[in-house]
């Protein structure tokens, strides 16, 4: 009697999982083989910023000029950056404990601060919540993790995944997370920011033209 012996999954692939098809392995390949690059014209990296302790981020519009605005929360408190010139605007270290994480309501937001207090922000990050992939004109923005838990950013306009063109030319792997863990990526509702923010770190990316916003007002400091 021939006797059955059951074959152990192989390493790393838990029992049962099946295997990828050619084509998941390939585009699996792609995208590690992918290094990190500059965003493409007409972005420009605004700010790289460390948060410690990072839980979400969200996005405002300044009352006055209209300029996308960026709100960190995290477990040191709130801050709000100019999103065009990466200065840091505004500040609270002490919120109100009921409105210090987005959780404590059901709409995930915090008051807003600075220019925008009397606003509330809605906040996407560790407690859930989302913030806008595409915009009006054609740009997509994914999060992959072909070695997770790393994840990726990646930034296209040949409208995502599986990404049939070059590397460096229709899609760009902006952004790796290699150390912290991922917590929001996206646009901001006007489509002129990218936002990435890990639990240390914020990244922002625009694509503003407008000289005005190049550069921070005269005379201002950062809040302490």
């Amino acid at each position: 009697m021939k006797k059955w012996t059951k074959k152990a999954a192989p390493e790393g692939r838990p029992e049962g999982e099946p295997d990828l098809s050619p084509y998941q392995r390939a585009l699996r390949n792609r995208l590690l083989a992918a290094p990190v690059v500059p965003a493409p014209e007409p972005w420009r990296t605004v700010v790289l910023a460390s948060v410690g302790g990072l839980l979400g981020i969200g996005f405002a519009s300044h009352p006055d000029s209209g300029r996308d605005l960026v709100m960190v929360v995290s477990h040191d408190g709130h801050g709000l950056f100019d999103a065009t010139t990466g200065e840091k605007i505004a500040r609270d270290r002490d919120p109100d404990p009921g409105d210090s994480t987005p959780d404590a309501v059901a709409d995930l937001t915090c008051p807003g601060l600075g220019p925008v207090s009397g606003s509330r922000v809605h906040i996407a990050g560790l407690f859930g919540g989302g913030l806008h992939t595409t915009t009006a004109d054609g740009w997509v923005l994914e999060v992959v993790a072909p070695a997770w838990p790393n994840e990726r950013v990646l930034l296209s306009r040949d409208g995502g995944l599986p990404h049939a063109g070059p590397h460096g030319e229709q899609w760009w792997h902006i952004f790796h997370s290699r150390c912290s863990e991922l917590r929001a990526a996206g646009f901001s509702p006007s489509g002129r920011t990218v936002a990435v923010a890990t639990s240390s770190d914020i990244s922002l990316w625009t694509r503003g033209t407008d000289d005005a916003f190049s550069a921070a007002a005269p005379g201002r400091r950062e809040p302490r």
